[in-house]
């Protein structure tokens, strides 16, 4: 399994976009994305020049996203 890549939370939030979540709200420093679909699915992003690879290993987790499926993370 390769490593993740360093990425931003505004760069995340693009490519969770593709994946039919949309941007609802921020407070302070998160971005709120949400997927409608049964059950609905929230995600809140760190708007962080960097994530660390555990923050975004799990907000990959918790949107049901695989780290292959992400394209522009290279």
């Amino acid at each position: 399994m390769r490593k993740l890549p360093p990425i931003s939370g505004r760069d995340l939030v693009k490519e969770l976009e593709r994946f039919g979540f949309l941007f609802v709200r921020q407070r302070g420093s998160h971005m709120i994305l949400r997927r409608e679909g049964h059950p609905p699915l929230t995600v809140c992003v760190p708007d962080h020049r960097e994530l660390k690879r555990e923050t975004l290993a799990n907000i990959l987790r918790c949107a049901g996203v695989k780290r292959e499926d992400l394209d522009g993370l290279e």
